[in-house]
């Protein structure tokens, strides 16, 4: 088996991740002219060119990204088959998740993990859009993807819209509708949805990458057209549409992991109308060779264990790519 210089993988691991040779010097704690000399016996031995480097400004090539993804996983690897050789059952672990699931369904809950297993030292990477399903980005994902070769995706959660509103614009509803109570709101918009146009509606981006689009979908479950005249409050991600409801700016979708109809702490009243459930899953992915890491599995677990206030599924699902 012919190897590289194998001192010089970690010093091009840390190069390549902090984009510095000055940061990786002071990261491995050796002088920033033997991290060059790592990096130069590195490229040598492979004769391809790892970095551009013009200037102070450093990047990887397209080789030493291709390069950086295998060396990244194949050092993790080493780092937990020590780990668990040691006696280190639960290790360090990265979840990547997308913010709005991150801020109001995984933190309230990640008391219960630390309490359950105190020794999972786990770091929330927050995502706006797609991660990229990479060692370099997070061990594990909360993500709608569900292919890519090397990879296993566990169906986790449907994605369910309903509309929501603030307390006071749920009173001036009942008003301007001339109806005197919640029960009669509900007849009312029953045979009526479209009444709800009435009122200002907030729409986000990121769920279709449309304005709008969530709620004519909405409109269409509800065999309506949505109508022309409606006003809309834009905002980039759902996160942001259901603050602006709490601010009573206007009636917003949001979904399960954002509401809780039997325990709401935001003030916001669930609407009598019907739910949409969109076409997106979410999937817990991780890599395929990594399954049986102890600290994944222990993740694994407790995310399916806290699923009881969302929709659970019929049977675990499992798709590897």
């Amino acid at each position: 088996m012919k190897l590289p210089p194998l001192k010089s993988l970690p010093v091009f691991e840390a190069v390549a991740r902090l984009n510095s040779f000055s940061q990786a010097a002071n990261e491995l704690h050796i002088s920033q002219s033997a991290i060059s000399h790592h990096i130069k016996a590195l490229e040598d031995y492979l004769g391809e060119q790892l970095f551009f480097r013009l200037g102070r400004k450093l990047e990887l090539t397209s080789e030493g990204k291709a390069y950086l993804d295998q060396v990244s996983s194949s050092l993790n690897q080493i780092a937990r088959a020590s780990e668990s050789i040691k006696g280190e059952t639960e290790a360090r672990l990265r979840l990547a998740v997308y913010s709005s699931f991150a801020v109001y369904w995984l933190i309230p809950r990640l008391h219960k993990l630390k309490r359950q297993h105190p020794n999972l030292d786990l770091t929330i990477e927050m995502t706006f859009s797609e991660p990229e399903l990479s060692d370099r980005t997070a061990d594990c994902f909360i993500t709608i993807d569900k292919e890519k070769r090397g990879f296993d995706f566990e169906w986790f959660y449907t994605e369910r819209l309903f509309p929501v509103c603030s307390q006071s614009l749920l009173q001036d509803m009942i008003s301007t509708l001339e109806v005197k109570t919640k029960q009669e709101l509900e007849i009312k918009l029953k045979q009526q949805p479209e009444l709800i146009a009435q009122f200002p509606l907030i729409t986000s981006y990121s769920m279709y990458e449309s304005y709008a689009e969530d709620w004519r979908r909405w409109f269409a479950e509800e065999d309506r057209e949505m109508p022309a005249e409606t006003t809309f409050h834009r905002f980039s991600h759902l996160m942001l549409a259901h603050e602006a409801a709490i601010h009573s700016l206007g009636i917003a979708l949001v979904n399960d992991y954002m509401f809780n109809e039997t325990q709401p702490q935001d003030g916001l009243v669930k609407l009598p109308c019907s739910t949409h459930t969109s076409s997106d899953s979410f999937y817990i992915a991780y890599k395929h060779s990594r399954r049986h890491e102890p600290a994944l599995q222990v993740l694994r677990r407790w995310l399916r264990s806290e699923l009881n206030e969302l929709t659970p599924p019929s049977s675990m699902n499992v798709i590897s790519g």
